[in-house]
């Protein structure tokens, strides 16, 4: 090998190592490095023009570099790591028929029926001891009434009744049919019956009459649920809609959920509610009577009594809906539930509901949760058939039940392992929908326009109306949209601008230093080798014979 076709750096390197010496092999190879590397102040370390204090001057400032950028670095993995997800106004406006019409709830505060049962004589009875008087019938049908009536009203009171199988059908023996609580419907402006529109559903309230809910077999696991009754009797199938996808393409107007054009009263529901004078009872809801209202989403089980808007009695309550929306980007689907902070239908398995919301999560976490507190649920709680139904004697059993899950969250704010609610994971949802409402009110005076129009009350002697209508309050409305903050691109991006601004490292800078750490020392080895190799050839050949000139 001919040393004329090397560099100064290489045949250094090959003598080092020909000495066989390795420290002086690494030194000569780290001082090459430092001569080429593109990494700011790399070159002063190895440089021999400079003093001892000079070199240890770059070497602090490298090491001060560094670090700097290393913990800029980490700040920004962390960020990466804990809020990668942004929420914000999505670039377009969305027409409200693009989404369902609100699934709407109302639940009766009255109860009962005084022809079925006298709440408030029976209550005074069993007050005054009288049981004995009482008939078993009657006493089964106070006992069912008094798991939707306040709870603190029969505190105190001997009920003797650890499970009830028969609650729901009690309660619908002697609560306020359809047609009658619902008198008159109106929607998009087309009048009918509202047993067209409405189907009775198993709140916590009692029997309730909900309007553009999903089916049981589209809600819920049937195979899971007992067979004793139906919680939602809504029959009408919606295949061309789902929570996370909409509507499909093709859907018709005329489709299901049911949907609106536009906004204002004219596209919207319409509903004229009664409740009979000698119906209503103060002891069991208390002072306020007429109705509780509930909007939700068309795949969501109504819980009325978390958030319901009342509408009493000869009022008229107007509501204009303002939705809110939120979806989720498909970039973040790659991301864990955690990380994103939110579920899509297929990541979550429930054992009672076919559709994740987090709302249908929270009642089952509370269904499960009272199961174990209490041996038995509410009646309006999903449940199989191996679980009882509870009894009146339950009734502060199940409502501290579902207080204490509430305040678990506070009390196991650091050992979470403990925390009951949190091992129910209820995130929200990827795409959700939110009817935030804006309400009106008027005195409702029907008892003058019947005397205005010289109509007699006839058959509606000692009704009490009430009227309400629903509404989108805008045509369009601003979707909410999960997005990248922080993506792997953004990440590297961030990172090597720091690493360029505090030691001008690229990725031919790394490159660089992979390559004098692994195919440089192999190179010199084998220039190392190739010189042995001529060495042993010149010392191997045999010397060269000389002849003695011949005499003359």
């Amino acid at each position: 090998m001919d040393s004329r076709s090397v560099s100064n750096f290489e045949l250094k390197a090959i003598n080092a190592w020909d000495k066989r010496n390795f420290t002086r092999g690494v030194k000569s190879l780290f001082l090459e490095y430092c001569s080429n590397s593109t990494v700011h102040g790399i070159k002063y370390f190895g440089c021999k023009r400079r003093t001892l204090f000079e070199k240890i001057w770059w070497i602090a400032t490298f090491l001060l570099s560094v670090y700097g950028c290393g913990r800029l670095i980490q700040n920004i993995y962390r960020k990466w790591e804990q809020t990668p997800v942004i929420v914000s106004f999505a670039e377009k406006s969305t027409p409200v028929w693009q989404i369902p019409f609100p699934a709407v709830t109302i639940c009766p505060e009255t109860k009962a029926r005084s022809e079925y049962l006298n709440f408030t004589q029976v209550y005074f009875q069993m007050n005054d001891t009288y049981r004995e008087e009482m008939a078993n019938e009657t006493y089964d049908r106070f006992r069912a009434v008094a798991q939707a009536c306040d709870a603190h009203i029969l505190r105190g009171v001997s009920l003797n009744q650890t499970t009830d199988p028969n609650c729901v059908d009690l309660l619908r023996n002697v609560s306020m049919p359809l047609e009658t609580a619902l008198f008159f419907c109106k929607w998009r402006n087309d009048a009918g019956l509202c047993s067209e529109f409405f189907t009775e559903t198993i709140t916590e309230e009692g029997i309730c009459f909900t309007f553009n809910s999903q089916s049981a077999g589209e809600m819920l696991r049937l195979d899971e649920l007992h067979s004793d009754y139906e919680y939602i009797s809504e029959k009408r199938q919606s295949p061309l809609w789902s929570l996370e996808k909409g509507y499909a393409e093709n859907t018709d107007l005329d489709t299901y959920p049911v949907r609106v054009l536009g906004a204002g009263a004219r596209a919207g529901l319409y509903v004229l509610l009664n409740l009979y004078e000698r119906d209503t009872d103060f002891i069991c809801r208390g002072p306020v009577q007429g109705f509780k209202i509930l909007l939700h989403t068309s795949s969501e089980y109504p819980q009325v009594s978390k958030q319901y808007y009342r509408v009493p009695l000869h009022q008229e309550v107007i509501i204009s809906v303002k939705p809110q929306m939120i979806t989720t980007s498909d970039g973040l689907r790659y991301y864990t539930p955690e990380r994103r902070q939110c579920f899509f239908n297929h990541e979550r398995h429930l054992k009672y509901f076919k559709v994740y919301t987090q709302q249908n999560c929270e009642l089952e976490c509370t269904t499960n949760y009272t199961l174990h507190r209490c041996g038995c649920v509410k009646f309006s709680m999903p449940r199989d058939d191996r679980t009882e139904v509870c009894g009146a004697s339950k009734i502060d059993c199940y409502n501290d039940a579902e207080d204490e899950l509430l305040e678990e969250d506070v009390k196991f704010i650091v050992d979470k392992s403990r925390d009951y609610r949190a091992k129910c994971n209820c995130l929200p949802a990827c795409t959700s929908v939110q009817y935030d409402a804006e309400i009106s009110q008027a005195d409702l005076d029907w008892k003058s326009l019947f005397a205005a129009y010289r109509q007699s009350l006839g058959e509606q002697d000692g009704a009490q109306f009430a009227r309400l209508t629903i509404y989108f309050k805008e045509a369009q409305f601003i979707t909410s949209k999960r997005s990248e903050l922080y993506g792997v691109t953004d990440f590297l991006a961030n990172c090597g601008g720091l690493l360029g601004l505090f030691m001008g490292v690229s990725l031919l800078s790394l490159a660089e230093l992979i390559y004098f750490c692994s195919i440089r020392p192999f190179t010199i080895l084998r220039a190392y080798r190739a010189k042995r190799r001529e060495s042993n050839v010149f010392f191997d050949q045999p010397p060269p014979i000389i002849e003695k000139p011949k005499d003359f």
